[in-house]
């Protein structure tokens, strides 16, 4: 045994739990001191909350700006609320039917019947019946999948709480603006993480009141939390990625290379859809994504846990690892966030992406003390993991070392997208330089920096996954999975700082802020770009690591001796599983093209036909922009979504276990060499560097609405779908099917490939 006693386990974690939440509503309240004053003159948000401190910009009333301020997050908000809960009623329709189905399949396993059976692990025991893992199964799939739609929609509305808060406090100085938008992204971070985690554990202690000693069945029931987090995140990113770059390549094209006018200009008809985008799709979107890698990994290990000597000695203990690394994350991180917050003052522009960088690697030195601390803390010094059909002797210092990998290869990660991805190195300034000799250059020089961006990312994951294989089996990567997911409350704080720098910088442009407060939050926003791509990089490592232990954890559940790539069923299923990233991938990119391309001919109809718009006397027609959007993006995400739900539910049922396990393999190694976000990402930035114009080389290829300009452009447009819809959505085909076939898999190895069995 190790030395931490159940009793103050089940204190310890649900009491970092409340203490993550305490802080995000601490951080919450802090943004909300920044008054945004309103036009209304109402008591309580009236001329009270005027920005009374601010010094007089020049020759601009305050007041006035203020207000625009208001009515502009005003819009924003309203638009992004009501596209979300448009997509929630989808989605409510969606869980519905998909629970019926669990149901229904896992029921049928063993015919609906309720008496006990033996266990299919634990020799010797028996288990309760496969009705009730059908039950709680789809009750676990409805936890998941709302813990998953409430992260992303807390996380939008603190961000649009807090981008005219951003752009207020921008006039003060580069530092309060960053400290503004750090606290808000850091409130999405801390409530994600902290009610993914409170959700788990209660749902673990209630499902325990009826399945008591049976800990098989309750931790395979417990895998549809997985299914729910990320069967939503799949349709929030999805939905939310059409809609944000239908806008943003719509009003790009038409604004900036044909009128000439700068980015959100408040004459351009689509500004505020996408503004709007940028809170559905990065942030919601995100967030549900994290959230559902978080909950994969986190069931994975606890799957794989219950059936080796933790889960047959009723050690609870050493069966709450996961959940301990979870809750020492939240600490940790609170203690980071202190550092951008607090410890260390932003000055300059230049402390920017500094301070971002030093947050991953401050968590990530923490952490590995924190999980050296858990390590010896929970487990007990020798024990015994599951190891396909064997068992494998593992001491406590295994583990450490497996979830410290996880850990650093998400820091090395992190550094090699930043370095790709950033304007302040040569990669980015090389495809910047490019744009002299127009968009051809551009896109190959793009194209050429996402492909050679994978390559370090994947030797670190292969690199932790064969040391926490070796160590530890399966459950080795679940917790590596694990490790790197564990600073997840300062990932996302950081990832959701940029779309929040973003909405700032368009809510300046809007309210006609002077130039020099744009410039503050153009760096804000820059620095932001590079955070996202080191998001996706996160997500994209863990995803592949998550994956591989949910591989594991079905091929044991569909008992499979060994998956053979030479038998005809697994190489069939294996080149087909490498091909659908590939379709998905053209789903979605058709679906933001074909959204873009109607959006570009009604932003252009607005400026042929409202007279005195392009003058500025008339108002443009956003509503229409906004429908356009949403109208598309609900419908666009029905079929790549039901491509990801689907196949394994086809593949399992008519093919059989062993062909799903080629296409769940062939999956995996298809999608995980993401380049397509590391692209988006360079080009974004490479024409935030022309604009910038900070550099002599910088200052030759600009200023705006040069030729090289609007190369860069063009590029960015390209790279938007990339960055923003297919490429982080590939991460969540992965985890999903995997997730998908261990949930159904008793059903699969009972009753699957009846083609195979008529032929």
């Amino acid at each position: 045994m190790g030395l931490l006693s159940e009793g103050l386990t089940q204190i310890v974690i649900p009491l970092s739990a409340l203490v993550g939440i305490g802080f995000a509503l601490l951080q919450w309240f802090l943004v909300s001191k920044v008054k945004v004053s309103t036009a209304f003159g109402n008591e309580h948000n009236g001329y009270k909350d005027r920005l009374i401190e601010e010094d007089q910009e020049e020759g601009i009333d305050n007041h006035e700006v203020s207000i625009k301020c208001a009515e502009i997050q005003n819009a924003i908000s309203v638009g992004a609320t009501s596209f979300l809960f448009t997509q929630y009623r989808y989605l409510g329709v969606f869980m519905g039917v998909f629970g019926l189905i669990i149901f229904l399949f896992l029921g049928s396993v063993k015919g609906f019947s309720t008496k006990t059976e033996p266990c299919t692990y634990n020799t010797g025991n028996t288990c309760k019946p496969a009705l009730a893992n059908a039950f709680f199964t789809t009750v676990a799939f409805l936890l998941g999948a709302l813990t998953s739609v409430l992260s992303g929609f807390l996380g939008m509305k603190i961000a649009t709480y807090a981008n005219a808060r951003t752009t207020l406090e921008a006039r003060k100085g580069v530092g309060k603006a960053f400290t503004t938008a750090f606290r808000s992204g850091a409130v999405m971070g801390f409530l994600l993480a902290a009610n993914g985690l409170l959700v788990l554990f209660v749902s673990i202690n209630l499902f325990k009141l009826y399945y008591g000693d049976d800990w098989e069945g309750l931790y395979e029931s417990i895998t549809g939390y997985g299914l729910g987090g990320s069967s939503m995140a799949l349709f929030g990113r999805v939905g939310g990625g059409i809609y944000t770059k239908a806008a943003d390549v719509g009003a790009d094209l038409v604004g900036k290379v044909e009128r000439n006018i700068p980015e959100d200009d408040p004459r351009n008809p689509a500004v505020i859809a996408d503004n709007v985008g940028d809170n559905v799709g990065d942030i919601a979107g995100m967030g549900s994504d994290l959230f559902g890698s978080y909950a994969e990994s986190s069931c994975a290990a606890l799957f794989v846990a219950s059936i080796s000597s933790f889960g047959i000695n009723h050690d609870y203990v050493a069966m709450s690892y996961p959940l301990i690394i979870s809750s020492m994350g939240i600490v940790v991180c609170l203690i980071t966030t202190l550092f951008a917050t607090d410890l260390l003052e932003i000055k300059s522009v230049s402390e920017i992406e500094p301070s971002l960088k030093r947050q991953l690697l401050i968590s990530t030195i923490l952490m590995t003390a924190g999980i050296a601390a858990v390590t010896f803390i929970a487990l007990p010094s020798e024990f015994t993991l599951f190891n396909f059909g064997t068992t494998k002797a593992v001491k406590n210092w295994h583990l450490f070392s497996c979830v410290s990998i996880g850990l650093w290869a998400g820091l090395v990660i992190g550094y090699i997208t930043e370095y790709y991805t950033s304007n302040a190195y040569s990669p980015v300034q090389d495809v910047a330089d490019s744009c002299r000799t127009g968009a051809a250059t551009n896109v190959i020089f793009g194209l050429a920096l996402g492909y050679k961006s994978v390559i370090i990312p994947i030797f670190a994951i292969a690199i932790a996954i064969y040391v926490s294989f070796s160590l530890a089996a399966m459950y080795g990567i679940a917790v590596a999975a694990l490790g790197m997911l564990s600073t997840i409350a300062t990932g996302l704080a950081i990832d959701a700082y940029g779309p929040i720098s973003d909405n700032a910088g368009g809510i300046a442009e809007m309210a006609g802020m002077s130039h020099e407060i744009r410039e503050r939050t153009d760096a804000l926003d820059a620095a932001g770009n590079t955070t996202a791509a080191i998001g996706k990089g996160f997500a994209i490592g863990s995803a592949a690591l998550v994956s591989l232990a949910l591989f594991g954890a079905y091929v044991s559940r569909a008992g499979i001796q060994s998956v053979d790539v030479l038998t005809p069923k697994v190489f069939i299923g294996l080149i087909v599983g490498a091909m659908l990233p590939y379709w998905f991938s053209a789903m979605t990119m058709k679906s933001v093209g074909s959204a873009a391309l109607k959006m570009v001919e009604e932003v252009r109809r607005q400026f042929n036909t409202i007279p005195g718009l392009m003058e500025g006397t008339a108002k443009p027609d956003y509503a229409t922009c906004v429908k356009i959007s949403t109208d598309a993006s609900l419908r666009e995400m029905i079929p790549p979504g039901a491509l990801v739900m689907l196949t394994p539910l086809i593949a399992g049922t008519f093919f059989g276990v062993e062909t799903l396990a080629g296409i769940l393999a062939g999956s995996l190694v298809s999608g995980v060499a993401i380049s397509a976000s590391n692209t988006g990402g360079a080009w974004d930035n490479a024409k935030k560097y022309i604009e910038a114009g900070v550099s002599e080389h910088a200052k030759a290829l600009g200023p705006k609405g040069s030729d090289a300009h609007k190369a860069a452009v063009i590029g960015d447009t390209i790279g938007d779908p990339l960055k923003d819809t297919s490429g982080p959505s590939l991460n969540i085909l992965i985890k999903l099917m995997a997730v998908e076939s261990l949930v159904f898999a008793p059903f699969f190895a009972a009753h699957g490939g009846l083609i195979f069995k008529w032929l």
